[in-house]
């Protein structure tokens, strides 16, 4: 669990940070799987003419069930979006990409203060 943590919070590259959710979630997933299995248990079939049968609870199981589904569904759209980024910026390193935004953002603001200051010069000549 601490791995797939470890892996998310301390890489830069969105990819492995995905696969690093990824191994976080596997890993709670066994957790609560492990926590519903009963020594001993069986899966939850009745069976005619014997009552001393130990069940382990399903429930566990069917929620995790849906969590990997989720979990599957969730990896793919991350992915998916890392593939987008990549076009986007041509690089999955997040340094990099917020470099690019902070000197696209200048560039902007750059851009906008010399439209200010021309427009603030035509008024001023205007009138």
């Amino acid at each position: 669990m601490m791995i797939g943590l470890y892996i998310a919070i301390s890489r830069g590259n969105l990819v492995k940070k995905i696969m690093g959710i990824n191994i976080f979630q596997a890993s709670v997933i066994l957790l609560y799987v492990s926590m519903g299995k009963v020594a001993g248990g069986t899966a939850p079939i009745l069976i005619d003419g014997r009552s001393e049968i130990v069940y382990s609870n399903p429930v566990p199981h069917v929620l995790m069930l849906t969590a990997i589904v989720v979990g599957v569904a969730s990896t793919a759209l991350g992915l998916a979006l890392v593939v987008r980024i990549k076009e986007a910026y041509e690089t999955v390193e997040e340094d990099e990409i917020v470099a690019l935004d902070r000197a696209e953002d200048a560039k902007d603001l750059a851009t906008e203060a010399r439209e200010e200051a021309g427009k603030a010069a035509s008024e001023g000549g205007v009138a």
